[in-house]
């Protein structure tokens, strides 16, 4: 009992509770403002009248009420917009603005000892501390047939 108790008291546990409290009654609102609003100027764009949350069709015997599809679809839909634009869209920037930047790699070359990579311009092996032979001037201009046949990069 006691594991529970500080389980239910943890901060995100609390939280948690309280974010869903608070979206439950923020859809209400969003529900509400659908069905007295919206709702209406989509019956006036279509020219239909009165509450379209009641219009149906029937085919054969069969009523598809349209209506009561329409305000939850415009209820998701302007959710959804609400909740990127207040909630998804500050928290990426702040990702953003806030995350450390990932340094780009040096290139690498294998030690010929100890065969650890360690970075081109490096003199010595970190690892095995062995003296590493220098690298050419600039890129691809090893003398080596392999490198210059298959145009690769040589860095040795």
């Amino acid at each position: 009992m006691k594991g529970f108790r500080s389980f239910i008291l943890r901060g995100n546990v609390a939280d948690l509770a309280v974010g869903i409290v608070t979206g439950a009654a923020f859809t209400a609102v969003v529900n509400g403002f659908v069905g007295a609003f919206l709702t209406p100027q989509v019956g006036l764009a279509t020219g239909v009248a009165g509450d379209m949350s009641k219009k149906a069709f029937t085919i054969g015997a069969t009523q598809f009420p349209y209506g009561a599809f329409i305000n939850p679809a415009i209820s998701f839909l302007l959710l959804a917009t609400v909740l990127y634009f207040l909630v998804v869209l500050p928290i990426n920037k702040l990702h953003e603005r806030l995350a450390p930047h990932q340094d780009v790699q040096a290139p690498k070359r294998d030690c010929p000892e100890c065969l650890s990579p360690v970075p081109v311009q490096a003199r010595r092996c970190a690892s095995c501390t062995v003296p590493l032979p220098d690298v050419p001037a600039r890129p691809g201009q090893c003398r080596d047939a392999a490198c210059w046949l298959t145009r690769s990069r040589c860095w040795t």
